[in-house]
C-alpha cells in the first residue's frame, strides 16, 4: 500500500498536542497551552503562518531565524524537487561528492581571505563542537573562553560555553576549562589569556539572548588581545550569519577577522538541517594531519546532498534578490519606526540590533499610574512585563514573537529576511496600540490574565483526559 501523506494528515488531524504530551515533551505542551499558543498550523508562506481556521499569523520568529527566505520559497522547493528527481548518489561516504565542494566554495568566496576550508555538519551546535575541537588541536591548548549571556548550543561541549546556568543545571560535570568572561570585559579576558592555556575565545558578534551589542572599538580590543596571546578568535554566526544583520556575517559590522566561523540556521532555507565550520587551511590540517586521520572528525550526514542543494539554492536567491541589502534597509526602518515609539511610550526603553535582528527592551516607567502597573506585573515574576505583551500580540494581532531570554524584559524579533515595510508597519502599529493600553488602563493586563487562566484550564482538562485514558 503506497504511503499517502495527505490521507495520514487528514486521518490524524487535531492530535498534535495529545501526541506531544504522550510521546515527546509534555512540559512544552503545557507551556504552549498555558500561553494560548496552541494552534493547528496548516501551512506557511513567506512571512506568514495559517492555521486550520484560516487565521493568518505574522511570523516574527521564522523558526528562530531558520526561514530567512520565508516559508515555502519556490526556488528552494524547486531545487529540492530537482535533487529528488535526479536520484543523486547520496552519502556514499568513501567518496568526494561534487555538491559539498560547490557549497564550500560558495561559502569561502563570501568569507575573509584567511578562511579557506569548510567542515560541514547538521546544526549550529555541531558546528560549535567542531570549532572547539579544531581550536584545541590547532593550539595544543585546552581552555575556551566565552561571554556571559552567550548561547552556543545545548550539546555537551556547546553547553559548557553557554552563559545560562538554567540550561546547565543537572547536566554537569561539563567540559573542563570553559571560562566565562563578563560581556565585553577586556581586563577579565586579558587576565585569563595570561595563563597561556586558552585555545580560543568564542563570541556572538550580536548576542542572541537579549540582542546585546558592543561598540566597534571594544570588539577590536578583544580580538587584538586574543591574537597577542596566541589564541584563536571564533565568531559564532549561527544566528547572526547568512545575512541576518544586513551583512553576510555580523562581524563585518566591526571589521573583525575571525580564525573560525560557525554558521547554520538560515543556510538551507529551512528545509534540511545543515551546519558548517569555516576556517583556515592551517587549522584544518592540524586535525586532518595524515591519511590515518582523514576521518578523525566526521559526522554521517555531513555531505547530505539535499542539504547541499538547499544551501546552494539559498545563496543563489540571496544574490538574485539582494537579500542582504534588503535586510540592511529594513534594519534602518525597524530602528526608525520603533525609535518613534520609544519617544512616545515610557515603558519602551531601548531598541537595538542590526538588520532583521531587533531587540526591544522595556523598563520601569516614570508616571505614577504606569509605575503602579509595572510593579503589579513584575511582583508576579521578574521580567513578566514583556510576556504580558507577547501574549496579546499573538491573540489580538496574530503576531508571533518571543521574549529574548529568561529574566529580561526584551522582545526579540527575527523575521524572515524578506519581511518588508508592510510587516514592519503592522508590528509597530500593533505594539503602539498595546503600549497605549498599558499606559492608560489595565485592559492589556486583564487580557493576559484571561489567556493564562484559559490555558491553565485547558492544561488541567488535558491532564485529566490523559489519566482517564491510561
Amino acid at each position: 500500500m503506497p504511503f499517502d501523506l495527505a490521507a495520514l494528515l487528514e486521518q490524524r488531524r487535531g492530535e498534535n498536542f495529545e501526541l506531544h504530551a504522550r510521546y515527546l515533551n509534555p512540559q512544552l505542551t503545557k507551556v504552549v497551552k498555558t500561553l494560548g499558543f496552541d494552534r493547528f498550523y496548516e501551512r506557511g508562506e513567506g512571512c506568514y503562518l495559517y492555521d486550520a481556521e484560516g487565521q493568518r499569523y505574522l511570523d516574527l520568529l521564522s523558526g528562530f531565524g531558520v526561514f530567512a527566505l520565508g516559508r515555502s520559497h519556490p526556488v528552494i522547493k524547486d531545487a529540492l524537487a530537482q535533487a529528488l528527481e535526479a536520484d543523486l548518489p547520496n552519502m556514499v561516504q568513501m567518496d568526494c561528492a561534487l555538491l559539498p565542494g560547490l557549497l564550500a566554495e560558495a561559502l569561502v568566496a563570501r568569507s575573509p581571505s584567511n578562511i579557506e576550508r569548510v567542515v560541514f555538519g547538521n546544526s549550529g551546535a555541531e558546528a560549535v563542537e567542531a570549532a572547539i575541537k579544531f581550536a584545541r588541536a590547532a593550539t595544543g591548548r585546552s581552555r575556551i573562553c566565552y561571554h556571559e549571556h552567550a548561547y552556543h548550543g545545548l550539546t555537551m561541549g556547546a553547553l559548557s560555553i553557554n552563559g545560562s546556568t538554567d540550561f546547565k543545571k543537572g547536566f554537569g560535570p561539563l567540559l573542563p576549562g570553559a571560562t566565562e568572561i563578563p560581556f565585553g570585559d577586556l581586563g577579565a579576558l586579558e587576565r585569563e589569556l595570561r595563563a597561556g592555556d586558552v585555545a580560543a575565545f568564542i563570541v556572538e558578534p550580536i548576542q542572541g539572548k537579549g540582542v546585546y551589542e558592543l561598540p566597534t572599538q571594544r570588539w577590536l580590543e578583544l580580538e587584538a588581545a586574543v591574537r597577542k596571546a596566541g589564541a584563536l578568535f571564533i565568531c559564532d554566526e549561527v544566528q547572526t550569519g547568512v545575512g541576518r544583520t544586513g551583512t553576510f556575517y555580523a562581524f563585518e559590522h566591526y571589521g573583525l577577522t575571525p580564525d573560525i566561523i560557525t554558521v547554520s540556521k538560515a543556510l538551507s532555507g529551512g528545509y534540511v538541517p545543515v551546519g558548517a565550520m569555516l576556517t583556515s587551511d592551517k587549522i584544518v590540517r592540524s586535525v586532518y594531519s595524515s591519511m590515518d586521520r582523514a576521518m578523525v572528525h566526521s559526522t554521517t550526514f555531513k555531505g547530505n546532498q539535499l542539504a547541499m542543494v538547499a544551501g546552494l539554492a539559498t545563496l543563489s536567491v540571496f544574490d538574485d534578490e539582494g537579500i542582504v541589502e534588503h535586510a540592511a534597509a529594513m534594519g534602518t526602518l525597524w530602528k526608525e519606526r520603533l525609535g518613534e515609539l520609544a519617544d512616545r511610550h515610557e515603558f519602551l526603553h531601548d531598541v537595538r540590533g542590526e538588520g532583521q535582528m531587533i531587540g526591544i527592551e522595556f523598563g520601569r516607567p516614570t508616571s505614577r499610574s504606569a509605575r503602579r502597573r509595572w510593579r503589579l506585573v513584575e511582583s508576579a515574576r521578574t521580567a513578566m512585563f514583556s510576556q504580558t505583551l507577547v501574549v496579546p500580540l499573538f491573540h489580538r494581532y496574530g503576531i508571533l514573537t518571543q521574549v529574548a531570554a529568561d529574566n529580561v524584559n526584551i522582545i526579540k524579533l527575527l523575521p524572515p529576511l524578506i519581511a518588508g515595510e508592510t510587516e514592519v508597519d503592522y508590528f509597530v502599529t500593533s505594539l503602539d496600540e498595546l503600549l497605549s493600553d498599558a499606559e492608560r488602563n489595565s485592559r492589556w493586563l486583564m487580557e493576559f490574565g484571561v489567556t493564562m487562566a484559559k490555558g491553565a484550564l485547558k492544561k488541567t482538562s488535558a491532564l485529566s483526559a490523559a489519566r482517564q485514558s491510561s
